[in-house]
């Protein structure tokens, strides 16, 4: 079968497998809870994906490199489907047992977790430079549509079919987008391709963040997921009635659909981000995504009326949109073809350590005084961290390149 590499069918299968994910990430706290865990636990098995993903990122993006994408993003579907019916069988059971399982799904889709990095490595070889960062947009459209789908999804499938139903459709969705990779994906990466150098995972790290600009953009991907994951972390607490009076919610469950609004504006943004590229140049799109990203995130503890939180949400939610695209589009022009998935795939597994880290570091910071929270602190301090992100991406960024390959050269539209 002829199989020609393509965007449309990468796209759908971020998109399906962000499905998933979406699913059954917002029923994880309350599912742990409900079997018996205590917040450390219940944090334990939401950082223990992000973990694995820490750990074995490079080695998918590495093994990318040296086989071929589409095998891999098999593998990933095919993975990520068996995990979501361990955590069907896990929510079935009850106590120890039940957390016991449920660890081993979220370790297990963890391990096989390598869409993300591939992905963005299939996307690299079949966009030319000036498309490089649109192309990586597509990526973060699915990620957003599908974080806007799944825990809809979720929710309507528990309330159909119990607990044990939004597991069993998570694997189902992502069984068939195995069936769809096999029969339409194709390959992207040539045949003729220069083979890539095979290294230990650490010797991988060191070899992509010694070299000064991808070290440098690897960098600002983490600070930048560590401040997002801050927020995502922290923002429901906010909407418990004694620390979010006047927003008008009924209850802090309403909280999804918030993060549905932020999740629309982020796929908008996205959309256009191949004109804002042409426009303004990835660099400057970098700097100006962190300088709005934190203003947005410094303001929003202190809203205390819906509309406001609104217009808050809606700035940080373009300032995060914006940020993913052109980052891992410099990182993939940066990067020589042969190593473009290792690359991408020892920042995605940077992007993880951000997400182990960021929701310690901010729940702390919200609790750091028991008998009375502190909702701003975390807030106003990674609003900071942005606000200096963004400062440092202008000064080795901007001021280092007056403007970038791919507004120099013509696209081919």
């Amino acid at each position: 079968m002829n199989r020609k590499p393509s965007r449309l069918v990468i796209f759908l299968s971020v998109f399906i497998d962000l499905i998933g994910f979406g699913i059954v990430l917002p029923l994880l706290p309350g599912y742990a809870e409900d079997f018996g865990a205590k917040s450390f636990v219940i944090g334990s098995i939401i950082a223990s994906f992000s973990l694995m993903q820490f750990l074995f990122a490079p080695a998918w993006g590495r093994w990318s490199d040296h086989i071929g994408r589409r095998p891999v993003m098999l593998i990933g579907n095919l993975g990520a489907a068996g995990s979501y019916v361990l955590f069907a069988y896990a929510s079935g059971l009850h106590g120890a047992t039940a957390l016991g399982w449920i660890l081993a799904s979220r370790v297990f889709a963890g391990i096989s977790g390598a869409n993300i990095s591939v992905a963005s490595a299939y996307i690299a070889d079949i966009s030319p430079p000036e498309k490089r960062s649109a192309g990586m947009a597509l990526i973060g459209i699915a990620f957003g549509v599908g974080f806007i789908i799944g825990p809809a999804v979720g929710a309507l499938t528990a309330g159909l079919f119990g607990k044990t139903g939004p597991g069993w459709v998570a694997a189902a969705f992502c069984a068939a987008n195995f069936i769809l990779g096999w029969f339409i994906l194709g390959e992207s990466r040539k045949p003729g391709a220069t083979p890539t150098v095979a290294r230990p995972k650490f010797t991988q790290w060191g070899h992509t963040l010694r070299q000064p600009r991808l070290g440098l953009l690897i960098g600002l991907f983490f600070l930048a997921t560590f401040c997002f994951t801050c927020f995502e972390s922290t923002f429901p607490l906010l909407l418990q009635p004694q620390s979010a009076q006047g927003f008008g919610l009924k209850s802090r469950d309403e909280v999804g659909y918030l993060f549905a609004y932020a999740g629309i504006i982020t796929v908008l943004v996205q959309g256009v981000i191949h004109r804002l590229v042409k426009t303004f140049g990835e660099p400057r799109l970098i700097f100006g995504s962190m300088i709005t990203f934190a203003i947005g995130l410094a303001a929003l503890p202190f809203q205390t009326h819906l509309p406001g939180l609104l217009v808050v949400l809606a700035v940080l939610a373009i300032g995060s949109g914006l940020n993913r695209p052109p980052v891992f589009g410099m990182i993939s022009l940066k990067s020589s073809p042969d190593e473009q998935g290792a690359n991408l795939g020892v920042a995605q597994s940077f992007g993880a350590l951000a997400r182990i880290v960021g929701p310690i570091f901010a729940t702390t910071l919200f609790f750091l005084r028991p008998a009375r929270p502190s909702p701003e602190l975390p807030y106003v301090i990674c609003g900071g961290i942005a606000f200096l992100t963004g400062l440092l991406a202008w000064q080795f960024l901007c001021r280092d390149s007056k403007a970038p390959a791919a507004v120099k050269t013509p696209t081919a539209d």
